[in-house]
């Protein structure tokens, strides 16, 4: 047999060997699914109380139905680039390498955090199940894929391609949307990265310059309809602008965050009068925006929140505090949630404003009247800068409360949290890929006992799972959007790309500081911002925790 039929007939059983996997985990999830949902169901019903008794198994459940997911991603994206004669070696090892480790995790252990491994017993499987499970095809995976001669192909093949692909293996997207990579990534190496890290160490905002040219690019109007002034396009583009640009900075790379995040909640609840007045504003970047939720001592359980808006006359007087509010004093508009009905205690007494206001300063931060705060100083996600602010009869005219009904906020903000996650696995995508950029150069560079450091196995085979995790945080990634621009609800993927690319994002900043040794932990280094960027991912849009808890509920609730 020619090279090239014994390579057809290797790839012919692999796509085998990997449809048998996916079909063996997904039996195992099922099983699981079930064997948990019988723990936390009374009286017919999924008990809260009991999921809460049980939330290691809960939150174990929501890790193997991510993984299963990233297994048939995976397998979706070898077959995809198969078909398009652009399954290179690169990607084939970086695929057989996912499928061998995350088969072995599935079986030995998956970690939710550095801490807390959650195992097959944990949710409820038998030995039985798990034997069930571990069939010829997928023992086979895991042997070639967790195998020494495996991850250096992919460092070999990384070392020859650097510098010619933009990311470490083809990524499957259409020319059109790769053609957008390619215009990010130029304008992140030449505007962003030279200066991300003097901005960082100095605790600077991002240049008005740099906005200004982002807003001409139309990153701020990506996903506005072209009727009020934007681009048209889908949550896909999203992803690859917000990765490329958080590559760079993900001060950057947020920045349309704040837009996208207040063009859905008028897209989606708006008048037609709140539409035509602020899309095309914010579209252009005439209008920056802010999103202005989270109070103290609530943080994620937004049913809590006190902050209060008492209409007099044409205008609604807010009385009350919020916290870690990004970009504020540079913002022209804040998407403002408050209670508006006192008598309805949790999510129904809540309200949406689009509350304008002047633009501030460092030395005044708010000029408007009835509104103040303090700078929260943060490790990282600098450029845009935290507040915590205090409103005392702040006014907002009666004609902003979104949709022009009250009650209505957590249910229009809801309807924002697939974009909102999708779009922050996307940033952490593009952290985790920078951290492997700065960590494969340094350990090219880096000269110990006489050879390059990429030389020694150990740090190869850090580098090795860096591109190997963030490929299929970008294909999870990249799934949830193509099933919210085909408008299919898609909480449950879009939680599931949050919660994957945050420890994804965490594991590559600390494996690259680690290459760097005692310089990554020097302030100097690159690598000591992008660690510190990255911890953040984990934490905001939803918790680790609280996004396991939320996908756990809707697959025990069968994803209604």
């Amino acid at each position: 047999m020619t090279v090239a039929a014994v390579r057809t007939q290797s790839l012919a059983d692999f796509m085998t060997e990997t449809a048998e996997a996916v079909g063996a985990i997904d039996a195992l999830y099922a099983k699981a699914l079930g064997a948990v949902r019988a723990k936390v169901t009374k009286d017919g019903r999924i008990s809260s109380g009991l999921v809460d008794q049980e939330q290691r198994a809960c939150h174990g459940l929501s890790w193997l139905a991510t993984y299963a997911v990233a297994l048939r991603e995976m397998r979706a994206y070898a077959e995809r680039l198969s078909g398009e004669g652009k399954f290179g070696d690169l990607e084939e090892a970086i695929t057989r390498v996912a499928f061998g480790e995350l088969l072995a995790q599935v079986f030995g252990g998956i970690p939710m955090s550095q801490g807390e491994i959650v195992r097959p017993a944990d949710v409820y499987l038998d030995a039985a199940d798990v034997a069930k499970a571990q069939t010829a095809g997928v023992a086979k995976l895991i042997a070639e894929g967790t195998a020494p001669a495996a991850r250096k192909r992919i460092v070999d093949d990384m070392v020859r391609l650097e510098g010619g692909a933009l990311t470490y293996g083809y990524d499957g997207l259409d020319d059109t949307l790769e053609q957008f990579r390619n215009e990010m990534r130029k304008f992140a190496v030449d505007n962003v990265l030279p200066h991300a890290h003097e901005w960082h160490l100095k605790n600077e905002y991002i240049p008005l310059e740099v906005i200004t040219a982002l807003a001409e690019m139309g990153v701020f109007g990506l996903t506005i309809p072209e009727t009020y002034g934007g681009l048209g396009l889908g949550k896909e583009s999203m992803c690859v602008v917000s990765e490329e640009l958080s590559r760079a900075y993900i001060g950057v790379g947020s920045l349309g965050t704040r837009s996208e995040i207040a063009a859905e909640l008028i897209i989606c609840g708006g008048t037609e009068d709140q539409k035509a007045e602020w899309l095309p504003k914010i579209a252009s970047g005439e209008v920056l925006p802010t999103a202005v939720f989270t109070e103290p001592n609530t943080g994620s359980d937004l049913g809590s929140l006190k902050t209060r808006a008492v209409l007099d006359g044409d205008q609604w007087k807010v009385t009350g505090n919020k916290t870690w509010i990004t970009h504020p004093v540079r913002a022209d508009l804040m998407t403002l949630l408050v209670r508006t009905n006192p008598d309805e205690a949790g999510y129904k007494g809540l309200s949406m404003l689009l509350a304008p206001k002047p633009r501030g300063t460092d030395e005044v931060p708010f000029p408007a009247e009835g509104m103040s705060g303090g700078e929260i100083h943060v490790l990282g996600y600098r450029g845009m800068k935290e507040y915590e602010i205090g409103f005392d009869g702040f006014s907002v005219p009666a004609g902003n409360l979104l949709g022009g009904v009250e009650g209505q906020g957590f249910k229009q903000l809801m309807q924002t949290f697939e974009s909102a996650r999708i779009q922050t696995a996307a940033r952490a995508v593009g952290v985790a890929q920078s951290a492997l950029d700065l960590g494969l150069r340094y350990a090219q560079e880096r000269v110990q006992f006489g050879k390059a450091l990429i030389n020694f196995p150990r740090v190869a085979d850090k580098l090795a799972m860096m591109a190997v995790e963030i490929m299929i945080a970008r294909q999870l990634t990249y799934f949830a959007a193509r099933q919210k621009d085909h408008d299919r609800r898609c909480d449950i993927e879009a939680g599931m790309a949050k919660l994957l690319g945050a420890r994804v994002a965490w594991a590559a900043a600390d494996n690259a500081l680690q290459i760097h040794g005692g310089n990554g932990f020097a302030l100097e280094y690159q690598i000591s911002r992008v660690l510190c960027d990255a911890r953040i991912l984990n934490i905001f849009e939803g918790a680790a925790e609280i996004q396991a808890q939320v996908i756990a509920r809707r697959l025990l609730d069968g994803g209604n």
